[in-house]
């Protein structure tokens, strides 16, 4: 298979947690007795077969996700960066994020990842209330959160950022004040700020199902997100993404390749990749992922996405983006065709509706949400599903 377009993105899945969220359904597995350096044998086996098969040009970012892969040791860490840099060429200003997990981040690993490479990394705190991180699985407390802080900049990290959540049970929206108040006393350059999702195969899953989730209503959780604008645009970060804020020049260079629909390597297992219109979602259990690495690619299925639903998926992810997306990139993904062709009918009822505005210029047109479309976003993706003009 040719590559029409190098992907200029690299996704990286480190699977291994040091316990497992109430609320998690992403590919993770507890750290405990699980095969970790071969683990990281198969992972740059998988690169030394991607960049065969899919020579990489320069790579603009990398994100390292999982997992936690912050319970990587110091020499595992050490020897995961160097793989990565042998087998792709990262451009001189590349975007090199990592997640972390407040406590998994000593000062020694933290001066382990700027040597390897590492520039920005995105701490999964979740909220500022002891109580809430116990009633949602997670492990770390908010001590935790300020000497993970404190210690990434001693090493002489800058670009930071955490995650908070909203809608978990028991919040209040004066709960969720003081997270986000504690966190912007941080002075961190960007946030994320997402909602809860239940999602199959969690704990949350059992107990919204035996109606044990104790979730705040529907216009609390409406007030909570209308609360977080107002109080990080207020103190100068610009909602750029439905879920997230930032300082100037510290938007999430490398989530901004998936909102713009644009391809991406995905190693690891669980993961996912993008390039050439040809998804693929790799074999997510630790054994088998290492059994198939060794002989080959080791995915779990690989398909070609339809270009009326690539079209679908352009509108729904671009859309997350406050800047819009601009009628010349889609004519640039799809060899010409136009958007008002393909999505003029929806894309005008969602106009007459409030929920979307036009800004027009000599050669192009940009469609974005309205401030009501924010409020209201689920609804105007929703709109583009299905069709296609």
């Amino acid at each position: 298979m040719t590559i029409m377009q190098a992907p200029r993105a690299l996704y990286i899945h480190i699977p291994f947690c040091t316990n497992k969220c109430h609320y998690c359904d992403f590919t993770s597995y507890v750290l405990k007795g699980q095969p970790v350096d071969q683990y990281l044998d198969a992972l740059e086996m998988e690169m030394e077969r991607t960049v065969a098969e899919w020579p990489p040009e320069e790579i603009d970012t990398v994100f390292v996700g999982g997992g936690t892969p912050t319970v990587l040791t110091p020499p595992q860490m050490e020897r995961f960066l160097k793989s990565v840099h042998k087998h792709f060429p990262l451009a001189p200003n590349a975007e090199f994020t990592m997640e972390a997990n407040p406590g998994t981040t000593d000062i020694d690993k933290l001066a382990a990842m700027k040597e390897g490479g590492v520039n920005r990394i995105s701490f999964g705190v979740q909220s500022f209330d002891n109580g809430l991180l116990e009633r949602i699985g997670r492990i770390h407390n908010v001590d935790d959160v300020y000497r993970s802080i404190e210690n990434a900049r001693k090493v002489g990290f800058t670009n930071l950022s955490i995650d908070l959540m909203f809608g978990l049970p028991g919040q209040t929206v004066e709960l969720l004040r003081d997270s986000v108040n504690r966190a912007m006393e941080l002075e961190l350059p960007h946030y994320s700020i997402y909602s809860l999702k239940v999602e199959e195969n969690t704990l949350f899953h059992k107990l919204y199902e035996r109606n044990e989730l104790p979730l705040p209503p529907e216009e609390e959780e409406f007030n909570m997100f209308i609360l977080l604008m107002d109080l990080l645009n207020s103190n100068g970060y610009a909602h750029y993404e439905i879920s997230n804020f930032a300082k100037p020049g510290y938007e999430s260079r490398h989530n901004s390749t998936y909102w713009r629909n644009e391809p991406y390597y995905g190693l690891g297992a669980g993961a996912h990749g993008y390039a050439n219109r040809i998804r693929h979602v790799n074999i997510k259990g630790i054994t088998p992922y290492i059994d198939a690495a060794s002989t080959k690619l080791p995915r779990l299925e690989q398909f070609e996405v339809p270009e009326a639903e690539a079209m679908e998926d352009l509108m729904m992810v671009g859309l997350r983006l406050l800047e819009g997306v601009p009628a010349s990139r889609f004519s640039k993904q799809f060899n010409g065709q136009t958007l008002e062709d393909k999505f003029g009918v929806v894309i005008h009822k969602l106009m007459n509706d409030g929920l979307l505005e036009a800004e027009k210029s000599e050669d192009d047109v940009i469609y974005r949400l309205t401030d009501k479309g924010v409020l209201l976003g689920n609804e105007v993706f929703g709109a583009f599903i299905g069709f296609t003009g």
